[in-house]
Protein backbone atom coordinates (compact mmCIF):
# COMPACT_ATOMS: atom_id res chain seq x y z
CA UNK A 1 0.00 0.00 0.00
CA UNK A 2 2.71 2.76 0.74
CA UNK A 3 5.62 3.40 -1.50
CA UNK A 4 8.98 1.64 0.30
CA UNK A 5 7.29 0.07 2.56
CA UNK A 6 8.03 -3.85 2.93
CA UNK A 7 6.51 -6.40 5.49
CA UNK A 8 9.58 -7.67 7.55
CA UNK A 9 7.88 -10.56 9.60
CA UNK A 10 9.58 -10.75 13.29
CA UNK A 11 10.36 -13.82 15.07
CA UNK A 12 8.06 -15.48 17.58
CA UNK A 13 8.41 -14.08 21.01
CA UNK A 14 6.95 -16.71 23.21
CA UNK A 15 3.54 -16.29 24.62
CA UNK A 16 2.80 -12.80 25.86
CA UNK A 17 3.19 -12.32 29.53
CA UNK A 18 0.15 -10.91 31.06
CA UNK A 19 -3.41 -12.05 32.42
CA UNK A 20 -6.19 -12.39 29.25
CA UNK A 21 -7.90 -9.70 30.52
CA UNK A 22 -4.85 -7.63 29.13
CA UNK A 23 -3.71 -9.23 26.62
CA UNK A 24 -7.19 -9.20 24.40
CA UNK A 25 -7.37 -5.29 25.14
CA UNK A 26 -4.20 -4.07 23.14
CA UNK A 27 -3.25 -0.17 24.64
CA UNK A 28 -4.65 2.49 22.37
CA UNK A 29 -2.04 3.65 19.37
CA UNK A 30 -0.45 7.07 19.67
CA UNK A 31 -1.51 9.74 17.18
CA UNK A 32 -0.21 9.21 14.24
CA UNK A 33 1.73 12.10 12.45
CA UNK A 34 -0.70 13.27 9.45
CA UNK A 35 2.71 13.00 6.91
CA UNK A 36 3.95 9.45 6.23
CA UNK A 37 7.06 9.34 5.29
CA UNK A 38 7.81 5.73 3.80
CA UNK A 39 10.14 4.78 6.09
CA UNK A 40 7.98 5.60 9.03
CA UNK A 41 5.21 3.78 7.17
CA UNK A 42 7.44 0.07 7.43
CA UNK A 43 7.75 1.20 11.10
CA UNK A 44 3.70 1.30 11.63
CA UNK A 45 3.36 -1.98 9.61
CA UNK A 46 6.68 -3.67 11.91
CA UNK A 47 4.60 -2.49 15.30
CA UNK A 48 1.77 -5.65 15.23
CA UNK A 49 3.16 -7.10 18.22
CA UNK A 50 1.48 -6.63 21.41
CA UNK A 51 4.44 -5.42 23.92
CA UNK A 52 7.52 -3.42 23.99
CA UNK A 53 6.66 -1.07 20.92
CA UNK A 54 8.01 2.34 20.62
CA UNK A 55 4.43 2.99 19.36
CA UNK A 56 2.40 0.99 22.37
CA UNK A 57 3.47 1.86 25.56
CA UNK A 58 4.89 -0.66 27.90
CA UNK A 59 1.59 -0.67 30.16
CA UNK A 60 1.85 -3.12 33.02
CA UNK A 61 -0.83 -5.93 33.79
CA UNK A 62 -2.76 -4.53 36.73
CA UNK A 63 -3.92 -7.81 37.31
CA UNK A 64 -0.60 -9.31 37.87
CA UNK A 65 -0.12 -6.88 40.89
CA UNK A 66 -3.46 -8.72 42.25
CA UNK A 67 -1.67 -12.13 41.97
CA UNK A 68 1.31 -11.22 43.23
CA UNK A 69 -0.56 -10.11 46.28
CA UNK A 70 -2.18 -13.32 46.83
CA UNK A 71 -1.42 -15.78 49.79
CA UNK A 72 -1.43 -19.19 48.36
CA UNK A 73 -4.46 -20.37 47.55
CA UNK A 74 -5.49 -23.88 50.46
CA UNK A 75 -7.93 -26.26 48.99
CA UNK A 76 -10.91 -27.03 51.65
CA UNK A 77 -11.97 -30.72 50.92
CA UNK A 78 -15.14 -31.19 53.10
CA UNK A 79 -15.49 -34.73 54.15
CA UNK A 80 -19.00 -36.37 55.13
CA UNK A 81 -19.54 -39.26 57.05
CA UNK A 82 -20.48 -42.32 55.22
CA UNK A 83 -24.36 -43.29 55.39
CA UNK A 84 -23.38 -46.22 57.21
CA UNK A 85 -21.65 -44.23 59.70
CA UNK A 86 -24.67 -42.42 60.92
CA UNK A 87 -26.02 -43.72 64.32
CA UNK A 88 -30.14 -43.92 64.22
CA UNK A 89 -29.90 -45.13 67.98
CA UNK A 90 -33.46 -47.01 67.11
CA UNK A 91 -32.62 -49.90 69.76
CA UNK A 92 -32.00 -47.40 72.31
CA UNK A 93 -35.13 -45.15 71.25
CA UNK A 94 -37.31 -48.38 71.14
CA UNK A 95 -36.15 -49.52 74.84
CA UNK A 96 -36.34 -46.33 76.12
CA UNK A 97 -40.54 -45.74 74.28
CA UNK A 98 -41.55 -49.12 75.73
CA UNK A 99 -39.98 -49.19 79.12
CA UNK A 100 -38.64 -45.45 80.06
CA UNK A 101 -41.11 -43.24 78.82
CA UNK A 102 -40.59 -40.52 81.14
CA UNK A 103 -42.85 -37.63 80.47
CA UNK A 104 -43.27 -39.03 76.38
CA UNK A 105 -39.37 -38.47 75.97
CA UNK A 106 -39.14 -42.01 74.70
CA UNK A 107 -41.46 -40.89 72.23
CA UNK A 108 -39.90 -38.15 70.75
CA UNK A 109 -36.68 -40.07 70.67
CA UNK A 110 -38.57 -42.84 68.69
CA UNK A 111 -39.46 -40.42 65.87
CA UNK A 112 -36.04 -38.37 65.73
CA UNK A 113 -34.35 -41.81 64.94
CA UNK A 114 -37.23 -42.55 62.50
CA UNK A 115 -36.32 -39.26 60.61
CA UNK A 116 -32.39 -40.50 60.57
CA UNK A 117 -33.41 -43.49 58.92
CA UNK A 118 -35.10 -41.74 56.80
CA UNK A 119 -32.52 -39.50 55.80
CA UNK A 120 -30.24 -41.40 55.71
CA UNK A 121 -32.47 -43.53 52.96
CA UNK A 122 -32.71 -39.98 50.67
CA UNK A 123 -29.17 -39.85 50.98
CA UNK A 124 -29.49 -36.41 52.90
CA UNK A 125 -26.15 -36.78 55.99
CA UNK A 126 -26.43 -33.35 57.13
CA UNK A 127 -30.02 -33.87 58.33
CA UNK A 128 -28.80 -37.55 59.26
CA UNK A 129 -26.37 -36.42 61.43
CA UNK A 130 -28.39 -33.51 63.27
CA UNK A 131 -31.48 -35.75 63.58
CA UNK A 132 -29.22 -38.38 65.17
CA UNK A 133 -27.50 -35.95 67.89
CA UNK A 134 -31.26 -34.87 68.36
CA UNK A 135 -32.47 -38.43 69.07
CA UNK A 136 -29.38 -39.31 71.22
CA UNK A 137 -29.51 -36.39 73.63
CA UNK A 138 -33.28 -37.49 74.12
CA UNK A 139 -32.31 -40.82 74.61
CA UNK A 140 -29.79 -39.52 77.46
CA UNK A 141 -32.52 -37.69 78.98
CA UNK A 142 -35.35 -40.10 78.92
CA UNK A 143 -32.49 -42.88 80.85
CA UNK A 144 -31.32 -40.16 83.13
CA UNK A 145 -34.62 -39.01 84.28
CA UNK A 146 -36.36 -42.71 84.17
CA UNK A 147 -33.34 -44.28 86.18
CA UNK A 148 -33.41 -41.40 88.43
CA UNK A 149 -36.92 -41.84 89.57
CA UNK A 150 -36.61 -46.03 89.93
CA UNK A 151 -33.89 -44.91 92.15
CA UNK A 152 -36.30 -42.64 94.30
CA UNK A 153 -39.17 -45.38 93.95
CA UNK A 154 -36.55 -48.05 95.33
CA UNK A 155 -35.04 -45.54 98.11
CA UNK A 156 -38.84 -44.42 99.44
CA UNK A 157 -39.91 -48.32 99.45
CA UNK A 158 -36.75 -48.99 101.54
CA UNK A 159 -37.24 -46.02 103.99
CA UNK A 160 -41.06 -45.06 104.08
CA UNK A 161 -42.23 -41.83 104.38
CA UNK A 162 -44.05 -43.22 107.60
CA UNK A 163 -40.85 -43.74 109.29
CA UNK A 164 -39.60 -40.06 109.61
Amino acid sequence: PFEGGAWTPRPPQGPPQGCFACIAKPPALRQASPVLSPSSAVYLMESKSCKGDSLRPAVPCKHSVEKKTMTNPTTVIEIYPDTTEVNDYYLWSIFNFVYLNFCCLGFIALAYSLKVRDKKLLNDLNGAVEDAKTARLFNITSSALATFCIILIFIFLRYPLTDY
